[in-house]
């Protein structure tokens, strides 16, 4: 039998690509035939470099990966450059992953890295790493792209994962997160990344294996508990409809693993609730278990026709009886909206701004976002989102107010920047 050889994967563990990273060294740690492979995971440049450059230096097989967002795929390429230029001649496999990845393989490829998974990652670094072990050809991946002769060749798209099968987080690493209890999205909102990445249909996690893992949180000295999910309150069903018997079940059943000081987060970062999915019933059910005083719900938008232009499913009015109810029933709601949307006329931005300030007003607090041309969604060759001076004029002041909050002129520069780099469709 040939031995394997000693293999260590360098995470960059920076935001955004840290929560994938935690997810994806679980599914590493969890595999008992890479029992063997060491996991580092830097939190900046500079600590990365050293990284690589101690474990190659030790006679390890270096595997160096990058996960992010379109908006950061350009700060992730520097980085990689700047690895690049340090590492003195020493041979490190440099691979990516995630939406942007996945939508822009050649973009990303000819970015500089070696290889990149096409699609939900955890099936495909598990053999990726088990080839490497072995000295096999890690192109041969299922799941995987790279370029040969300056051409694409892509071996399929990812395995789509059970969630139950892999653990949340990478507890054995003591590298915790928010656990997800749901994958995909059946809402398919043209703006959006998360259906193109993970399918529009909804996978949930049992309510006994999050109550495991939330045990696992809780033993090693942790008070609170967060989810990732698209949509709260769509657990525990396959439709539009809400099933508050599952999500009652999967609320009482963390409650309980969290005993007896446990603080859990529900509805709100980093995840949120639909509009119309705010209903009395469903904010008594949150009321008894969860500890957050606020619901993140989605708005998107103030004008009907760019809501339905958008496929949001809801209109303007079931934003403000969220909005409402949720004050009614004791929480403060955080109005997402989206500022330059495709298609938005002078009277849909008025519309959006007026349904912030009455929003305000009955006790919301809105939270400002700007439209960006996001690789994968039908939206892609849209043009970035831009605000008009007098609409930033009234944005301004209602953040000097407090009512409103948000990267949103960042995001502008980054929307900017999306679109400068995109390609045309093939064909």
């Amino acid at each position: 039998m040939v031995p394997l050889r000693p293999v260590s994967l360098v995470l960059s563990y920076q935001y955004p690509g840290k929560y994938a990273f935690t997810v994806l060294a679980g599914a590493v740690e969890s595999d008992p035939a890479l029992a063997d492979v060491k996991l580092f995971f830097p939190r900046d440049r500079e600590t990365l470099l050293t990284t690589v450059k101690e474990r190659a230096d030790a006679g390890d097989t270096v595997v160096a990966a990058w996960s992010f967002y379109s908006a950061s795929f350009a700060a992730s390429v520097e980085e990689l450059a700047w690895v690049r230029e340090r590492l003195e001649g020493r041979s490190v496999l440099c691979i990516a992953g995630g939406v942007h990845a996945t939508a822009e393989p050649l973009q990303t490829l000819q970015a500089g890295f070696d290889l990149i998974a096409i699609g939900e990652g955890e099936h495909s670094l598990r053999e990726l790493l088990a080839r490497v072990q072995r000295g096999d050809e890690p192109r041969d991946t299922h799941g995987v792209a790279f370029l040969k002769d300056g051409k694409l060749v892509q071996h399929g798209r990812g395995e789509g994962v059970k969630l139950d099968d892999f653990p949340p987080f990478a507890a054995r690493h003591a590298m915790f997160g928010a656990i997800e209890i749901t994958r995909g999205c059946i809402y398919a909102c043209r703006f959006c990344q998360t259906p193109f990445m993970s399918k529009a249909r909804f996978r949930h996690r049992s309510v006994a294996n999050v109550a495991h893992w939330a045990r696992e949180l809780r033993r090693s000295g942790r008070r609170d508990i967060r989810f990732i999910t698209p949509t709260s309150m769509s657990y525990g069903t396959a439709d539009e409809t809400m099933n508050l018997a599952a999500v009652e079940e999967l609320l009482a059943a963390v409650s309980e693993a969290m005993a007896p000081d446990g603080r859990v987060y529900y509805g709100t970062f980093p995840s949120e609730v639909r509009p119309e999915h705010v209903t009395p019933e469903a904010l008594a059910l949150l009321k008894r278990y969860v500890h957050n005083d606020n619901l993140i719900i989605g708005g998107q938008s103030g004008s009907e026709r760019i809501l339905q232009s958008t496929r949001r499913g809801h209109d303007v009015e079931t934003v403000v009886r969220a909005t409402r109810l949720a004050v009614e029933g004791g929480f403060v709601p955080n109005v997402d909206f989206i500022l330059g949307l495709p298609g938005e006329e002078a009277s849909d931005v008025e519309a959006t701004v007026a349904l912030m300030e009455r929003l305000a007003e009955l006790g919301a607090r809105v939270h400002g976002h700007a439209f960006m041309p996001l690789p994968g969604t039908p939206f892609r060759d849209a043009p970035p989102g831009q605000v008009d001076e007098e609409t930033r004029r009234k944005l301004d002041r209602l953040a000097s107010q407090g009512r409103l909050y948000g990267h949103w002129k960042q995001q502008v520069t980054l929307a900017e920047g999306i679109a400068s780099r995109r390609r045309p469709r093939a064909g």
